[in-house]
């Protein structure tokens, strides 16, 4: 079976600092795998944060945590990535949730990383509270 698990979310001071994880099934397979992190919070649709090509490891961020967050991934051997997430603000805070589609091309992932259709599975999601 196909499905994800994300884990690492929790409640920290404005400044402070988190690392979230996701690890995809085996069921997640084929071709070169892309990971994205998206984040909800109530009210408001469901953005896009980072993702990463696992086949050459690009990695694309959203303006509003470029400087702030990593995505990186742990091996080449599997599908777990981190972000780690730096110098929280209080808009920061939600609900983060991992993403993943296979058969992934490069110059198609780079049009397409921050949009919700993009991506065939999703994990269940794991809260992240800022506190200011």
């Amino acid at each position: 079976q196909a499905h994800l698990v994300e884990s690492g979310g929790g409640s920290v001071q404005a400044g402070g600092s988190l690392r979230l994880s996701c690890e995809a099934s085996s069921g997640v397979s084929g071709g070169s795998v892309c990971m994205g992190w998206f984040r909800q919070t109530t009210g408001k649709e469901r953005e896009g944060v980072a993702g990463i090509h696992t086949g050459d490891g690009t990695t694309y961020y959203a303006d509003s945590v470029t400087g702030r967050f990593t995505l990186s991934q742990a091996s080449a051997d599997n599908l777990v990535v981190h972000l780690q997430m730096n110098s929280l603000k209080f808009e920061d805070t939600g609900v983060y949730y991992c993403a993943a589609v296979p058969w992934c091309r490069g110059t198609w992932y780079a049009r397409r990383w921050f949009e919700i259709v993009a991506y065939d599975y999703w994990g269940q999601g794991t809260p992240v509270t800022v506190s200011s």
